[in-house]
C-alpha cells in the first residue's frame, strides 16, 4: 500500500516520491544478530520462531550504498528493488553464532523454537513478479514497471480502510487490504 501511494503522490506538492525495497540490515535496529548474541552472552537458549524460516540479509554498508545508488537514478515514483542474493536459514545462522562463540550448538547452549508469531512468514519475498521490473545500470538494482493506478478508487479504499480500522471488525480491515493488494495473503488462524 505504501508503494502505491509513493506512485500516485510523486510529484504533488514538488516532491518526488520513491521506495527501496529490500530485505534485513544485519546489525541494524530489531536485527536477529544482537538479540541471539546477548542470548549467547547470557548462556542461551536462543529463541527462533521456526526451524525452517528464512530471511534475505545485507551488511549496513551494503544497504546504504545501494539506497544511494537508487536514489542517484530516481526520478520520481519510482520502486527500487535490490538484489538480496540467497535467503539465510536463520537456524544455520544460530547454529552459526553459537559455535564462532566457543559452544555447541543443542547441548551447551539450546535453541528453541517458539512458533511463527501472528502474520509473520516462513519466507520473505522481495517481489511478487520479478517480470514486472526492469534492470538498471546497476546490477543489482532493479525498478518496477511504472504502474497506473487510478487514484481517486486508492484514495477511496483507503478511506473505507480507515473506518475499518477504526471499527472491531477484522475480517474487514483484511478484505480492505487485499482489495488494494490482491497479492496480500492473511494469516487468518490468529484472528
Amino acid at each position: 500500500m505504501c508503494e502505491q501511494l509513493t506512485q500516485i503522490h510523486n510529484g504533488k506538492h514538488k516532491t518526488e516520491c520513491v521506495a527501496v525495497r529490500f530485505g534485513n540490515v544485519l546489525g541494524s535496529n530489531g536485527s536477529v544478530i544482537p538479540i541471539f548474541k546477548e542470548q549467547i552472552t547470557s548462556g542461551g537458549p536462543v529463541i527462533g520462531t521456526h526451524k525452517d524460516i528464512t530471511r534475505f540479509f545485507m551488511t549496513i554498508p551494503e544497504a546504504t550504498q545501494l539506497v544511494l545508488q537508487a536514489a542517484s537514478m530516481a526520478r520520481g515514483g519510482e520502486i527500487f528493488v535490490l538484489d538480496m542474493g540467497e535467503p539465510v536459514k536463520i537456524t544455520d545462522l544460530a547454529e552459526k553464532m553459537i559455535t564462532l562463540a566457543g559452544y555447541e550448538p543443542y547441548t551447551e547452549i539450546p535453541i528453541h523454537f517458539v512458533g511463527l508469531r501472528p502474520g509473520e512468514k516462513l519466507f520473505e519475498e522481495l517481489s511478487y513478479d520479478m517480470d514486472a521490473f526492469d534492470r538498471t545500470t546497476f546490477d543489482s538494482i532493479s525498478v518496477e514497471k511504472p504502474v497506473e493506478y487510478d487514484v481517486a478508487k486508492v484514495e477511496e479504499a483507503l478511506k473505507h480502510l480507515r473506518t475499518f480500522a477504526d471499527g472491531d471488525d477484522d475480517q474487514a480491515v483484511i478484505n480492505g487490504i487485499q482489495g488494494l493488494v490482491p497479492e496480500f495473503v492473511p494469516d487468518t488462524a490468529n484472528l
